[in-house]
């Protein structure tokens, strides 16, 4: 796409007309423009794009702590002692009481995460179980997000009637190794890939605040962008003790709203969807909902503190807002409500 001498707004435009920012293009003004300016194109994309909707996921923490992997963020990695709670998988019939709450509560789509490299074993069975039961009692959709599976993993899974798959690729390619180191980007990519030739569709987005550049950031949403990803949830870093990333300090809030912005602009049709750090906005992610995010976690969160149902679905009202599920099947990003 041409940018050269073009305002955020005049890119806007050519973006909703049908043209694409590519790697090779010339972006400065992503970091350059005033953020008020950057926000107002990405709220015009969001606009056309995805709609006054936006939606609400939650999650439950299906099996918690003792991680084999190092993730230097991660408060469930077993080489960190941050005292969080540790568990084996739950019982199905108390995910199925956590979620049918959600549901009631309005949200769009349910999720169960594990902590671990893969879900494998008895774990993996029971995890099947629990989707069966959940996919004959709830209406809304069901995701996942139990790491780096196998192809016929991902065919089972899929038969239980679930249609949604969350993983993460976190940060750049470049960046990758200085978070993490007993797997690889490429095995995050490839497990991404497979996930989506079974018909899945994929959430992935990342984590910013870990020491990452300007430009990670960027090459982490034109690999997005070149996946075909239609979730991007981005996670503002929330340090905890005991991490590795323990005295990372707290992003500013114009830099969380210009990263939302930006992966707006490069991923015009995806739910940019906000995650950890919401609370690092003084409004509760109001302004980020009216420029470029079009989607939210919701509820309570992993280790790191979110917000209610209640508080987001009267947040939406006051913002003119709505989660419809009937509007949402013909809105950006979102997987079909059965």
């Amino acid at each position: 796409m041409e940018t050269e001498n073009l305002t955020a707004a005049e890119i806007a435009e050519k973006i909703i007309s049908g043209e694409r920012l590519n790697a090779a293009d010339d972006i400065k003004f992503l970091l350059t423009s005033p953020l008020d300016e950057l926000q107002d194109g990405a709220g015009k994309i969001q606009k056309h794009f995805c709609g006054n909707h936006i939606d609400f996921c939650t999650i439950i923490n299906g099996k918690s702590g003792r991680c084999g992997e190092n993730c230097k963020y991660c408060a469930q990695s077993a080489k960190h002692k941050t005292g969080v709670d540790e568990y084996e998988f739950l019982p199905a019939n108390e995910i199925l009481a956590a979620a049918l709450v959600n549901e009631k509560a309005g949200v769009n789509r349910f999720s169960i995460v594990t902590s671990g490299r893969a879900l494998s074993g008895e774990d993996f069975e029971k995890a099947l179980a629990a989707y069966e039961l959940l996919n004959k009692k709830l209406k809304i959709d069901l995701c996942a997000s139990h790491g780096i599976l196998t192809r016929e993993q991902f065919k089972r899974l899929r038969a239980t009637g679930v249609t949604s798959y969350h993983h993460n690729i976190e940060t750049s390619r470049r960046f990758f190794p200085e978070i993490c180191t007993s797997h690889t980007y490429d095995d995050r990519i490839r497990t991404i890939k497979i996930a989506q030739s079974e018909g899945f569709c994929v959430c992935s987005g990342g984590i910013i605040g870990m020491g990452e550049t300007w430009q990670d950031r960027i090459d982490m949403a034109f690999e997005l962008a070149e996946l075909g990803i239609e979730s991007i949830p981005i996670n503002a870093l929330m340090a905890v003790k005991g991490t590795a990333l323990e005295n990372r300090p707290p992003l500013a809030p114009e830099e969380i709203l210009r990263t939302i912005a930006i992966f707006r602009y490069i991923n015009p049709t995806a739910n940019i969807r906000l995650a950890a750090g919401r609370k690092l906005l003084p409004d509760n992610g109001a302004s980020a909902f009216l420029k470029g995010a079009s989607a939210s976690i919701t509820g309570n969160m992993l280790t790191t503190s979110g917000t209610t149902i209640k508080d987001d679905m009267e947040l939406l009202k006051s913002l003119g807002l709505n989660n419809s599920r009937d509007e949402s099947k013909k809105n950006c990003g979102a997987v079909g409500v059965k």
